[in-house]
């Protein structure tokens, strides 16, 4: 049998004070959370305008240009022409290496000019890439299993690490250019002749060698601090099982470290991908240690349009790069973060 519904009863206070309404349970909380909402939003409001100002604005602008020709003098007439639409004729030409005839279309440009240079670029720029986050990796998670222990100046270790890692990109280059000199001391100590800087390899080592002993320090801090994240207990429950050494390294140290590990990777590979200011410094990019950063550089002194396109695909390879760590291979802290906490709650 149905019964009839009467209104919401209201209470009615003792001491004969005005009658109380209840709001809906939950009407409260609801409000509180879009109030939250709308001042996070406004306090998030300035920074979102400035990121607009200072990233989206020159990545849309590098983009309207790189469909631009450059204007110049016309190599026949020698008149100066003003450019105009140029549709993905600067991306053809950097991905094909051409550069514009004289009697008009494109020819491959000549060895030695900046358009045949974008493929050896690309080349070098993925070696010193590989080179160096390897070695730093090694290095970083050496230093970090050391730093990690319980010794006696352990904090001034730590700091000590930094160092190299804290001295501007310049002044390492400018550091490491004396002691690569002829007479530096590198050959002094190695009884050596090298031309470090004169010829392809061993200017190729010696960026190589520099970039690594600056940046190793932050690859060692970075996966330090995941080391932290491992509960001791972990490994005193190894030690009664019996696991050796080498065992709790593999089964405990390399799992349990692994999203650190592979965040310091990324970021550290991504830096790599930009270098620029270290080749530059100690071989101004000649003998094949030209990087895609450094050629952007030296194509801004012949044409902005072609320079624009040329920065284009560099973005387009470093996010493709960064794609690829974060989907395939696990460098994703934030969505490993959250599965994590949903495992918690259950």
């Amino acid at each position: 049998m149905a019964t009839e519904l009467g209104p919401t009863p209201v209470k009615k206070p003792a001491s004969g004070g005005p009658e109380i309404h209840h709001a809906p349970k939950g009407v409260g909380e609801d409000n509180r959370i879009a109030s939250q909402g709308r001042w996070a939003s406004w306090l998030l409001a300035p920074t979102i305008i400035a990121l607009a100002v200072v990233i989206v604005y020159p990545i849309i602008s590098a983009l309207v240009m790189s469909f631009q020709k450059d204007a110049g003098l016309d190599p026949v007439t020698g008149l100066f022409t003003a450019g105009g639409p140029a549709g993905v004729q600067n991306y053809v030409n950097w991905l094909a290496q051409q550069c514009s005839a004289p009697g008009g279309g494109t020819v491959a440009c000549p060895p030695g000019t900046l358009g045949a240079q974008f493929w050896t670029a690309t080349a070098t720029t993925f070696f010193f890439t590989v080179v160096t986050v390897t070695l730093e990796t090694v290095l970083g998670f050496w230093m970090a299993l050391i730093m990690a222990r319980t010794f006696r100046g352990r904090s001034l270790v730590r700091a000590a690490v930094l160092v190299p890692w804290a001295i501007p990109t310049a002044v390492t280059a400018k550091l490491w250019l004396f002691i690569f000199a002829f007479e530096g001391i590198a050959n002094k100590l190695f009884n050596t002749t090298i031309l470090w800087t004169g010829s392809e390899w061993p200017a190729k080592w010696a960026v190589i060698i520099a970039d690594v002993w600056k940046t190793t320090p932050f690859m060692a801090l970075l996966i330090l601090a995941g080391l932290q994240m491992i509960p001791a207990e972990v490994y005193e429950a190894a030690k009664v099982d019996g696991a050796s050494t080498w065992q709790r390294f593999r089964m405990i140290t390399l799992p349990l470290v692994k999203p650190a590990l592979m965040v310091a990777i990324l970021f550290r590979t991504l830096d790599a991908l930009r270098m620029f200011d270290l080749p530059y410094i100690l071989t101004g990019g000649a003998n094949n240690t030209t990087t895609l950063s450094i050629l952007v550089i030296n194509q801004i002194r012949q044409g902005f349009n072609a320079a624009a396109a040329l920065s284009t695909i560099t973005f387009i390879i470093i996010f493709l790069v960064a794609f690829i760590f974060v989907r395939f291979l696990g460098a994703n802290v934030v969505e490993q973060s959250g599965a994590t906490g949903k495992k918690g709650k259950k």
